[in-house]
């Protein structure tokens, strides 16, 4: 009963936050000049951040298993990684601009676990027989924290090409102008300062969705190999086809060409970043498409409700 109404009360805590951070970021996005309220969405990112810590260790003691036995408990755990991610940029460099494309991730994975879901899913169930091994925390962890980096990743990609291909991008980069010292930028060779800050901004996104995607590469074969491991301990067999690995499989090729095109000069940037692109689509195909059908071998992380 104490852990019950203690997640409760972290759930709406970390639920109301995340809705005033939405607020503040729609408003920060339509009036740029205000940079204390963007400091406050920070703090808010950071405070809904420690709740679902608090969340999950809370559910992790209650129930004596990690919590990612069902959908609601790994969209949880997915947007706690996906914070992580977003403070990674933040703690290397004081101008994390990046956090544009970041924390809306973040903010949407929040809401739709904390709201979109059905009450029912909400509630902690006993694991069921396939689940009862000590390589649930290791497998379904790796897996999702590949996931959350390879989003962020890819989403820098879309970012990158969005910008080049977009015309009126010209005109941010003039604003942006603005809000940078001219004397850092007085002996640039660059034609213009939009062009320079254009250059800068594109040359960044490709910088961190290579870092980005090459982590989450590791995390997915890592994640991969553990299920494969998995898998024969609990069905008799590494590999079944079952839809969820073979979707993971796409997964895992489609980002092994992102990282094999970025070795050829003709493909870094703009064509590598379409690879990646594709990537974003089809990890949510993985992750979430596999879960909507609820067929396959890994349908107890479906949307249907457990039967009692």
């Amino acid at each position: 009963m104490l852990f019950a109404t203690l997640e409760h009360i972290l759930t709406h805590i970390s639920f109301s936050t995340i809705s005033i951070v939405i607020t503040i970021h729609l408003i920060t996005l339509l009036i740029r000049e205000l940079l204390e309220l963007r400091d406050s969405s920070e703090k808010g990112m950071i405070a809904t951040f420690f709740s679902i810590t608090g969340f999950l260790v809370s559910r992790w003691a209650s129930s004596g298993h990690f919590p990612l036995s069902n959908l609601y408990e790994s969209l949880i755990f997915l947007s706690w990684a996906l914070y992580i991610i977003h403070m990674i940029p933040k703690i290397q460099s004081a101008k994390n601009d990046l956090s544009i494309i970041t924390a809306p991730s973040t903010i949407l994975t929040q809401g739709f676990a904390t709201s979109g879901l059905l009450t029912e899913m909400h509630q902690s169930t006993i694991l069921v027989p396939a689940l009862q091994s000590q390589w649930l925390m290791m497998h379904v962890s790796m897996m999702l924290l590949s996931y959350a980096t390879l989003l962020c990743g890819s989403l820098f990609s879309a970012a990158l090409l969005i910008i080049r291909f977009r015309k009126h991008f010209d005109i941010f980069c003039e604003i942006e102008y603005f809000n940078v010292e001219r004397s850092a930028l007085k002996n640039t060779s660059f034609p213009s300062f939009p062009n320079y800050y254009k250059y800068q901004l594109t040359e960044r996104l490709d910088y961190w969705s290579y870092r980005a995607i090459s982590l989450g590469f590791t995390l997915l074969t890592i994640g991969i190999l553990c299920g494969a491991v998995w898998a024969n301990e609990a069905w008799g067999s590494y590999w079944n086809w079952d839809p969820k690995e073979t979707w993971a499989f796409i997964t895992w090729t489609i980002f092994a060409i992102y990282l094999h095109s970025r070795t050829n000069p003709n493909w870094k940037g703009t064509n590598s970043a379409l690879v990646a692109s594709i990537g974003f689509l089809i990890i949510w195909i993985c992750y979430f498409g596999i879960n909507l059908l609820g067929i396959g071998l890994h349908s107890y992380g479906s949307f249907t409700l457990p039967s009692k």
